[in-house]
């Protein structure tokens, strides 16, 4: 088979559970989020009757490529304005939070014994903005394929608690304020999608303003894909020292090329784009549909590839990390809420 060829039926099967996956977040379980349904319906599949080596090539090129695309098409509609519309106090907030998030998901994921690679994605996904943060970290920390699935998987479950619970929570300590509890689910949820459907759940107010706090944190994405970069290099050079493993030099250009790969800078480019010059609504609706496109299927495609077994023995630490951080971010959200804004 030819290799262009090679690739069309994983391809196909993760675009069709896509589709399906549209249309039962749009129709059946409305909110739940169509990425995390991609994922699940992946996931049972690829661990029952879809394991023949025919899907291999296809669902790995999807898992690639598509979050690839995602992360570019996602600058297209967010500009650097957000940063004024949120004053100093919303962007100190949102600092504050994405720092103790970093800092919590690195500590807990050492005291739990996970890997640099599933720590740090961990930390990105969640400070960030989910698949999309966790694509662009991958390639920086030369993370391992199995990593950037568990911390995926996590990531998308935890945002779909997430996504149920805060508008409980939000109301509970903000009443009927919307900015606090826009700012709540915007610097909190994991994914724009969980976001959009939380804030949604309460009304178009808390929804403009959770959206605001979520652009925040992912223009904070190419700064936290180099900070983990720099980090991943210094943890090689003690492992070097400490003569655990032998460290090839890297010259500085590779090394930057390394934490911005194409569609990090493409992302960055586009931000830059709109942010000056503006593109009109439908070019930023397309680029905000085909990046939800885009997410979906890499997602179906990485349900695919998961090894459920791998993600059940490690249940029980999984369920402890994700837990743990969840607390932390709800709690420290909270807190700054209550002080800063």
């Amino acid at each position: 088979m030819r290799p262009e060829r090679a690739v069309l039926p994983g391809i196909g099967i993760s675009l069709v559970i896509a589709i399906i996956s549209q249309w039962i977040n749009a129709s059946v379980i409305k909110g739940i989020g169509a990425p995390t349904v991609a994922l699940l319906i992946g996931m049972l599949l690829g661990n029952t009757v879809v394991r023949q080596p025919l899907w291999y090539s296809g669902t790995a090129w999807a898992e690639k490529r598509l979050l690839e695309y995602s992360v570019t098409l996602l600058g297209a509609t967010i500009t650097f304005q957000t940063i004024m519309a949120l004053k100093i106090s919303g962007l100190g907030f949102i600092l504050i939070q994405m720092a103790v998030t970093i800092l919590c998901a690195i500590w807990i994921g050492k005291r739990l014994h996970f890997s640099e690679g599933m720590t740090l994605l961990m930390a990105g996904g969640n400070a960030v903005c989910g698949s999309s943060a966790i694509a662009a970290i991958t390639p920086a920390i030369e993370a391992k394929d199995e990593d950037k699935r568990l911390s995926i998987t996590l990531v998308n479950l935890m945002g779909t608690i997430l996504m149920l619970t805060l508008p409980l929570i939000g109301y509970a300590a903000f009443g009927a304020n919307n900015l606090l509890r826009g700012a709540l689910i915007g610097g909190t949820v994991q994914s724009v999608g969980q976001v959009i459907a939380s804030a949604t759940m309460v009304n178009q107010a808390t929804t403009t303003y959770a959206t605001l706090f979520k652009i925040l944190r992912i223009i904070m994405l190419i700064v936290v894909v180099l900070v983990f970069s720099q980090l991943h290099q210094r943890h090689q050079q003690q492992l070097s020292a400490t003569g655990a493993t032998e460290v090839t030099p890297i010259s500085w250009t590779s090394n930057l090329k390394r934490a911005l790969p194409w569609y990090v800078i493409g992302f960055f480019i586009l931000c830059i784009w709109n942010s000056w010059f503006t593109f009109p609504p439908v070019v930023v609706n397309l680029a905000h549909l085909l990046s939800n496109w885009c997410e979906v299927t890499a997602l179906a495609a990485i349900g695919l590839r998961l090894n459920f077994a791998a993600f059940i023995k490690a249940g029980k630490k999984l369920a402890l990390y994700g837990g743990g951080l969840m607390i932390v971010q709800v709690v420290c959200a909270l807190l700054l809420i209550k002080f800063l804004l």
